[in-house]
């Protein structure tokens, strides 16, 4: 019996991540890996079993990546009866995949094998000799995409971020590699040569070989390709005071815009100076205010903690993020029932990953039309480089991010600035001499503490003599 592409997966869940990053994910894929081996085994050991319980005279053996089929069959043609018995063992290639889907393909040669064999109808065709071409039908990128999404969720459990990986997958093949391209070797090697953006060429490279590995594909190969690491990217980190001050932005254009504007959007405003300050206070990825946001929760009595409850279906799943300024939930006025009536309106029925990608794009947007001179997930850095000032403890503040301690570390290790490193210092050489100062304090306090006790023996002594 045969179990569905996604059935492979039932009662399976990929491993819980803090960690958004390559590391992350490559724990995840190793995960599901190991499931789908195990899985692979299970149905290789049931469709062995089928074939012997159907005297299917055709055996199956793994190869180095394929499913070979096994047989005893009349002597190949230019092959030498050694034994003179006009039958010889043979392993025949049909280049089937050693994965569940070819593990069908497998069984059903096997069976079409075991009938010829059978009514002795058996010949050496070019399908057996291996003669025919093995060269594809070459098709662009863009005839591929149906066939790599249909064999792509046969590997992968379907769930919001395999879709939302999936998704980055087609965006990197239209932007970078071309609809249009040829999948073959000259093709592909112009492609990657007339990219200049290393991002883009990363990108480029890491999704060609998800294409090539899930789709078999066999006309082109990125062993060859060398990629610079991408320089980083300058980024203009905000400290506390200028969190403070662009937030009015977002007002200020609100009383200069042009009075034309839509009566529906007059109040667009609001909404988008709350994800602000809620990006500032909580240090948040902006995707994770828009799924599914838990309002109710935000509003209730029994938040007495001002936890923000991140959804599972984001990049790094569930987790309760923390503010490092309290006072700025009251500041920004992030509980303000009106800007999150607005929200709901925003993400009501927006499930999808294309939904709430429209959405983060609009956040970006928003922060360049008020002149905000930083980027939504620059307040994102600016909260851990903040954590690490106020001697956050590292795990804990990756925690509340919701990324892994070598991230957060190498997060404001990369954006500490030099007024960042002197703040540090200072604070540090401050709470030096504030120790020391209490040493001090201790030690004269004991010494005076002595002090008394000495007098309060002698008076004691000479009220005893005298």
């Amino acid at each position: 019996m045969e179990i569905s592409d996604q059935g492979i997966f039932d009662g399976y869940e990929p491993p819980a991540s803090t960690d958004g990053s390559y590391r992350g994910n490559i724990k995840q894929m190793k995960a599901t890996q190991q499931h789908l081996e195990k899985k692979f085994e299970q149905e290789l050991a049931k469709v062995k079993a089928r074939l012997k319980d159907g005297k299917v005279k055709v055996g199956l053996v793994l190869g180095k990546d394929t499913i070979q089929l096994q047989a005893s069959l009349p002597i190949k043609p230019s092959d030498r009866d050694t034994n003179g018995t006009g039958y010889k063992q043979y392993k025949i290639s049909l280049s089937i995949p050693a994965n569940l889907d070819g593990l069908r393909t497998a069984e059903e040669e096997a069976q079409e094998l075991g009938r010829l064999i059978a009514r002795k109808t058996f010949e050496w065709t070019d399908k057996y000799l291996g003669k025919l071409s093995r060269s594809e039908n070459l098709q662009t990128v863009g005839e591929t995409l149906n066939d790599f999404e249909t064999q792509y969720f046969k590997t992968h459990k379907l769930t919001e971020k395999s879709k939302h990986t999936f998704f980055y997958y087609l965006d990197y093949l239209k932007r970078y590699v071309g609809l249009d391209t040829s999948i073959d070797q000259a093709s592909i090697d112009l492609v990657i040569a007339n990219l200049q953006n290393e991002y883009a060429k990363q990108n480029a490279v890491k999704t060609l070989k998800v294409l090539k590995n899930t789709l078999n594909l066999t006309t082109f190969t990125l062993d060859n390709i060398k990629i610079k690491k991408p320089q980083t990217q300058a980024r203009d980190i905000p400290n506390d005071e200028d969190v403070v001050l662009y937030y009015q932005n977002f007002f200020n254009y609100s009383q200069s815009r042009k009075p034309s504007i839509k009566k529906s959007c007059l109040d667009s405003w609001k909404m988008w100076q709350w994800v602000y300050g809620m990006l500032a206070t909580y240090g948040l990825r902006p995707r994770e205010l828009f799924v599914n946001p838990a309002i109710d929760w935000w509003l209730s009595s029994e938040n007495t903690d001002n936890t923000w409850k991140v959804h599972p279906d984001t990049k790094t799943g569930y987790r309760e993020a923390l503010p490092l300024h309290p006072d700025w939930i009251e500041l920004f006025d992030l509980k303000n029932p009106e800007f999150l009536e607005l929200l709901k309106n925003q993400t009501d029925n927006k499930v999808s990953f294309s939904d709430i990608n429209t959405i983060r794009v609009n956040c970006s947007s928003w922060f360049k039309r008020v002149n905000v001179p930083f980027t939504p997930y620059d307040l994102r850095h600016a909260w851990a480089i903040r954590a690490h000032i106020m001697g956050v403890p590292i795990k804990a503040a990756a925690d509340n991010l919701g990324h892994s301690v070598e991230i957060h570390t190498e997060i404001y290790q990369k954006w500490f600035s030099l007024e960042n490193r002197k703040k540090v210092i200072k604070l540090a050489v401050n709470r030096n001499d504030d120790v020391e100062a209490l040493r001090e304090e201790n030690a004269r306090l004991r010494a005076e503490i002595e002090f008394y006790k000495l007098t309060l023996a002698r008076r004691q002594v000479s009220e005893l003599l005298g």
